[in-house]
């Protein structure tokens, strides 16, 4: 199946057509700044403009940088907060006169990595975590090669604040942090994620997985921790995974 897979980020809203059952893309990766402000109205449009420069007209699937349920955004850690309760899946339905389905950014981010990356090799039997590291730290679940959704385990209490305010990829930035202080910092919460979750393994996704091997040594846990192999296209490749999935089931209903 071929879908539109778009990821909706905080700089820039990327997108490309997706063979669903290889991973490839059939056209070239097509990326639009994303508006500022970023209300979901300019959002919509700039989709919108997305869809039509790549010429696509069937269904479309984003990954996003919120929590959202049943077509609807919960949380705005990232992202303008006239987002919160935004019925995102049609509002974007409406303004691109199709179906599109919507989820958490992280989330399809690892339905492509549990696939198509490094998380193919654990499936049955194990429960997988895979992070990206990015301007925040999105969270994926997997049991049994299955997503829970809307984990959002970035957003944990952690040093007074938020995790992501204290070891993303950003806050080293920030910070002014060299690898290993970093290093120092993300092995704290993962010592804390893994005593909450026990996972068998631990991927990590996002702009900061590329430089893995410069802060690794740093990790004590006594979980497997590997690097992300589909890294930029991640995004794209897992929403259109995403939307395939929700037209399954909405076919199944049917038969029902």
């Amino acid at each position: 199946m071929e879908i539109l897979g778009v990821d909706i980020g905080g700089s820039g809203i990327k997108g490309a057509v997706v063979d669903t059952k290889t991973g490839e893309l059939k056209t070239e990766r097509l990326r639009l700044k994303t508006p500022q402000p970023a209300t979901p109205e300019a959002v919509a449009e700039t989709l919108k403009e997305l869809v039509e420069q790549i010429g696509w007209k069937g269904p479309v699937a984003c990954g996003f940088p919120a929590r959202v349920i049943h077509g609807v955004v919960y949380t705005a850690a990232n992202i303008d907060k006239s987002w919160i309760n935004t019925k995102v899946e049609e509002l974007f339905s409406k303004t691109l006169g199709s179906e599109v389905y919507v989820a958490n950014d992280a989330d399809v981010a690892g339905l492509a990595e549990m696939h198509f990356g490094a998380g193919r090799d654990y499936q049955q039997g194990t429960q997988v975590l895979f992070l990206t590291i990015g301007t925040g730290i999105g969270s994926a679940l997997f049991l049994n090669g299955k997503l829970y959704a809307n984990t959002e385990l970035g957003h944990l209490k952690f040093h007074g604040d938020s995790a992501e305010r204290y070891c993303s990829d950003s806050a080293r930035e920030r910070y002014e942090l060299k690898w290993k202080e970093f290093g120092e910092r993300f092995n704290e919460y993962l010592t804390y994620v893994e005593f909450l979750l026990q996972p068998d393994v631990i991927i990590l996704g996002g702009g900061a997985s590329k430089k893995f091997d410069k802060y690794s040594e740093c990790f004590t846990v006594k979980t497997k921790v590997i690097p992300a192999e589909t890294l930029n296209m991640a995004g794209i490749i897992g929403a259109a995974m995403y939307g395939e999935l929700r037209m399954k089931e909405a076919q199944k209903a049917k038969k029902k």
